[in-house]
């Protein structure tokens, strides 16, 4: 489905990505781990349109989408709930859902994803009407997910979920990926919680200093020493 070839990015004088190759399969959830600053969060923007490539391709089931403005990104299918929630805090849960959908215009269908979205975050249904900067950071973030998949997502990128919250929480929240993926849609998941990523990924990329150091499956990168020291704290 999405393939980037040999992308490089450059932020002034700062190399960010480095001639990455990375694959999203179809029916899967992919992981990308490293530390901070390694060129996570970049490779996703560099996806959605909302930096500027220096050199390389991002191919989605075939077309190019290398240079494509981020709106059209999206109506291609591709979303990205970024790190940090970043909900609107003066709007309701409900109202917030609503500017997820903004691209849509079958009013049908946008209720029915509505629903999908309560059954996923019951929380969220019971809190419909409340103001989104008054939820708690882990409310924040399902409805942050909630938002991202009412634009009908064939593949949603996840910028550190667990990012802030607690464990119960953070185990809620990657059993709903789970759900999502089961559902249909592709996940691209960044995380640096990596033990918790790589037990849902069906495939992992390792990032270092914007270039790809490791892949494999998710569970063969669980048991690979060279992880487990440096990412899982063994």
């Amino acid at each position: 489905m999405l393939t980037i070839k040999e992308l490089h990015v450059h932020y002034g004088g700062i190399h960010a990505l480095r001639g990455i190759n990375l694959e999203v399969a179809d029916g899967q959830i992919i992981s990308l781990i490293g530390a901070n600053g390694a060129g996570k969060s970049t490779t996703l923007k560099s996806i959605m349109g909302l930096v500027n490539k220096t050199s390389g391709t991002i191919e989605w089931n075939g077309k190019d989408i290398t240079n494509l403005a981020t709106r059209h990104v999206v109506k291609e299918g591709i979303v990205l709930c970024p790190e940090g929630r970043r909900v609107f805090p003066d709007l309701t849960v409900e109202e917030n859902l609503r500017i997820g959908a903004y691209l849509r215009n079958d009013k049908e269908g946008i209720q029915k994803d509505k629903e999908w979205v309560y059954e996923l975050f019951p929380r969220m249904k019971e809190r419909e009407w409340q103001l989104a900067g008054t939820l708690s950071g882990g409310e924040q973030q399902m409805l942050a997910v909630g938002r991202a998949l009412m634009s009908k997502p064939k593949l949603l990128m996840l910028d550190e979920p667990s990012l802030g919250l607690a464990p119960l929480v953070i185990k809620d929240i990657f059993a709903i990926i789970k759900q999502i993926k089961e559902a249909g849609v592709n996940v691209l998941l960044i995380e640096q919680n990596a033990k918790a990523a790589l037990e849902i990924s069906d495939y992992a990329y390792v990032m270092e200093t914007g270039i790809i150091t490791m892949s494999g499956k998710g569970k063969d990168l669980m048991n690979d020493e060279r992880v487990k020291k440096a990412y899982l704290g063994e």
